[in-house]
């Protein structure tokens, strides 16, 4: 297999299961297709990382950048069709969701991680808004599937506001094409990456001032930044778990990609306002308003939508900061982020299922009533609120030590956020896996598998983080400037 093989069939793998998946009627077959399909484009993307990379085309590009959240985005996307074999059954035995849906569902699976994997390896700004639009899309579809009241508002939600900050993302990436345009000429030449990061020096910096705003706006609006969050805990809380798992895991990545595309965009035109101190700002706010929100919510999946806020700021913040070991930091957030979050939706699906209700009140005593079930809980409820030998602890130090060194007084900030967060955290899971257990079981359903492997990723770069590894992600930091 030659890199241009693996590159197609990280793309060719969904779209043909989509359209497979789309056709069969069968439950027990179309899951088990949705995990095999799956596992198959993680290894064509894992590939990527060793065979020679294709050369840059006009749509598409592999480089060292996008191959960290291609590799992260397929891996999650197994692990979460691995997981959704067993849930998303016990739900069509129950009786929340019909034969139809199921099949509707798992082509949109994969018709969701062929979007955001096209959004990754795209060079070309307007494939990439088209990659995004679809995957939220999808998603968009998925959140809806119980077709309850609330399911149906949390998706109207989501599309209508998703929608804006698309819309915005489409002006803005307009406007950067209007800005090449007298540089690069008419047509794909102003829409190519490459050509786009050698030629920016000569753009307009005011034209690419305005568009950044709108980026940021619309593509903020994805990653779900406050103040434009508001579609995520109601996506979050409707949703199907395993889905929920992916909006926090890979779909906040993929747009947060986009983010930093265009911020190497400004970097390079030094007339142009530096992107740097708005991404702060907006980190910094979403972090602490999401670490005063998690005080209040009662429901198991709203309380972790608002950590995913809340760790997306602070992954916004680092890059923000910008230099080699602030942007090292972002990096490995992101990815102990996502691998430790979609854990924990992992954990929560069983448990929703097993005590019938989302409402923390109601859930009591895990680690008594269901041990492995709770005591992973535990260990990734600890693992996202920052507590060692987590790879998260790993990233959150860095984060705050390199702020301290460059910025002392937003340092304070980010630190007063990151105790508001572990605190309210630890109050909820203290009575979710250690009270006295209480109320009628169900059976568990859902498989342990996936999470005690992101778990055991999670804690084994927490102590000890390969080498490669950290080659690796510092030649994509020194890339982010």
């Amino acid at each position: 297999m030659t890199g241009a093989d693996a590159l197609s069939a990280v793309l060719v793998l969904p779209a043909g299961g989509a359209a497979l998946l789309a056709l069969l009627p069968g439950y027990r077959a179309s899951s088990w297709i949705n995990v095999a399909t799956s596992f198959l484009t993680f290894v064509a993307a894992a590939s990527l990382l060793v065979l020679d990379r294709p050369a840059p085309g006009d749509f598409l590009r592999v480089d060292d950048l996008n191959v960290v959240f291609v590799v992260l985005n397929t891996l999650v996307g197994f692990t979460a069709a691995f997981f959704s074999a067993s849930y998303i059954g016990h739900e069509l035995q129950i009786g929340r969701v019909t034969p139809a849906n199921l099949r509707f569902y798992h082509a949109m699976y994969q018709m969701m991680m062929f979007g955001m994997n096209l959004a990754l390896v795209s060079n070309n700004i307007g494939l990439m808004w088209v990659a995004i639009e679809l995957a939220t899309l999808t998603t968009v579809l998925m959140v809806g599937l119980y077709r309850t009241h609330e399911a149906l508002e949390a998706a109207w939600k989501y599309f209508i506001l998703g929608s804006v900050g698309i819309a915005l993302a489409l002006f803005g990436t307009i406007l950067v094409y209007v800005a090449a345009q007298p540089v690069l000429g008419e047509g794909m030449p102003s829409m190519v990456w490459g050509n786009l990061i050698s030629a920016a020096p000569r753009f307009d910096p005011a034209m690419l001032n305005v568009a950044f705003v709108f980026l940021l706006v619309g593509y903020g609006t994805k990653v779900g930044l406050a103040p434009f969050h508001a579609w995520l805990p109601d996506a979050h809380a409707e949703g199907p778990t395993p889905i929920s798992a992916v909006l926090s895991g890979l779909l906040l990545n993929v747009a947060l990609y986009a983010l930093l595309r265009f911020k190497l965009l400004m970097a390079a035109n030094e007339a142009a306002v530096a992107p740097g101190p708005l991404m702060i700002a907006l980190g910094l706010l979403s972090l602490v308003f999401a670490a005063l929100m998690l005080y209040r919510r009662r429901d198991i999946k709203r309380l972790f939508a608002y950590s995913s806020i809340e760790h997306m700021g602070i992954i916004v913040f680092a890059f923000g900061i910008g230099g080699p070991l602030a942007n090292f930091a972002g990096l490995l957030h992101m990815v102990m982020h996502s691998l430790t979050k979609s854990a924990i939706f992992f954990a929560v699906g069983n448990v929703t299922q097993i005590k019938g209700t989302q409402n923390i009140a109601e859930i009591r005593g895990l680690t008594q009533s269901h041990p492995a079930l709770g005591w992973g809980l535990v260990l990734a409820v600890l693992s996202i609120a920052g507590m060692p030998p987590s790879g998260v602890f790993m990233s959150e130090f860095l984060v705050v030590t390199t702020s301290f060194a460059r910025m002392p007084i937003l340092a304070l900030i980010l630190a007063f956020g990151l105790i508001l967060a572990f605190a309210a955290l630890l109050l909820r899971l203290s009575g979710i896996a250690f009270g006295a257990p209480s109320g009628e079981d169900r059976p568990m359903h859902g498989s342990l598998v996936p999470l005690w492997l992101h778990l055991a990723l999670v804690y084994l770069i927490g102590l000890h983080m390969p080498q490669p590894m950290v080659d690796w992600f510092q030649t994509v930091a020194a890339i982010l400037g």
